[in-house]
């Protein structure tokens, strides 16, 4: 068996003894496998083995590889996980099914045309810069209920969730009861926390979604 599928089949296994330990009758847990820098050849045993969300971080890279799997298989989702410019919002909605860093006022505006323009509403959540790091993207905290208010009532834009990445080298918990909280408060149900080294914590946490990419694809390799 392929590393990656075997790997992907004991983070399935987590994934579910987790789910167990909620408080609650939460829904499934989505797995967004994430292949960033990972080729088409690398993903397809993936995707063989019955995984079917995928996130990239970059716009260009995803338009290199996907479009060919998507025809391949007709069934995939593939999610944006990385910062989106202004400049690549058009190749963005034709592309990705679902879009997790809106964060700015000019990008909600811009995606606002971009989906009347094509036609096509990728579902869309609202990044949370939980850890105020400077160096992030994301909405501040204190900011979040009201920016999703205007995603919608001015911009028009359906919000789905929200997602944050806690500081490396902090307790990942209080960030996402932080995100919880937020989404309690603006009234989503999806929340995208969790990824490689704390996604069983997240999904104790409330999350509906997580972001796994070298528990399944391994160590990554940056040119």
């Amino acid at each position: 068996m392929n590393q990656s599928v075997e790997r992907l089949n004991a983070v399935q296994a987590k994934i579910a003894a987790a789910e167990k330990d909620r408080d609650g009758t939460g829904d499934p847990v989505t797995l967004v496998a994430v292949s960033k820098t990972w080729s088409a050849d690398e993903i397809r045993p993936v995707i063989e083995a019955g995984a079917r969300v995928f996130g990239e971080n970059k716009v260009q890279e995803a338009r290199d590889k996907w479009p060919g799997l998507k025809q391949e298989f007709a069934d995939l989702e593939l999610r944006l996980l990385g910062p989106l410019q202004t400049n690549k919002v058009r190749d963005a909605v034709a592309l990705f099914d679902v879009i997790e860093t809106v964060d700015r006022e000019k990008l909600a505006a811009e995606l606002s045309r971009e989906i009347r323009k094509q036609g096509r509403a990728p579902r869309l959540y609202v990044q949370v810069n939980t850890g105020r790091e400077p160096q992030k993207a994301g909405i501040d905290p204190d900011e979040t209920v009201a920016f999703v208010t205007r995603c919608q009532d001015v911009h028009g834009l359906e919000i789905e969730g929200l997602m944050c990445i806690p500081p490396a080298g902090e307790d990942p918990a209080p960030h996402f009861d932080l995100l919880a909280k937020l989404a309690d408060e603006t009234g989503l149900k999806r929340r995208s926390m969790g990824m490689s080294g704390d996604y069983e914590t997240a999904i104790r946490h409330g999350a509906s979604s997580v972001r796994v990419g070298s528990a399944i694809f391994g160590s990554r390799t940056y040119a």
